[in-house]
């Protein structure tokens, strides 16, 4: 659990200790779909960064095991209203 790290000529003695991850996260999205977009609504806010909401939409709407989902062309996320536009790459 104990380790030197060189840097820049100088030696740091460094300790590794454990840390747990947050629980994950459950929410209900509301959908509206039209050809290669589907408009998502009532997004809660997490204390998560924007760029992993955007992230979990993507990772979302790509598998979505309801018969849906397909390749993300791009990820809309608006936090401010609790919005998202999701564009994939081919209409279905």
């Amino acid at each position: 659990s104990k380790h030197s790290v060189n840097l820049d000529n100088r030696t740091a003695n460094v300790t590794v200790r454990p840390f747990e991850l947050e629980v994950g996260f459950q929410f209900e999205l509301h959908v509206t779909v039209s050809g290669k977009k589907i408009n998502v609504s009532d997004i809660p806010e997490l204390p998560i960064p924007e760029d992993w909401m955007r992230d979990k939409l993507e990772l979302h709407f790509y598998k979505t095991v309801q018969g849906g989902g397909g390749e993300i062309e791009a990820v809309n996320y608006d936090k401010e209203s609790g919005t998202a536009v999701i564009t994939f790459l081919r209409p279905g």
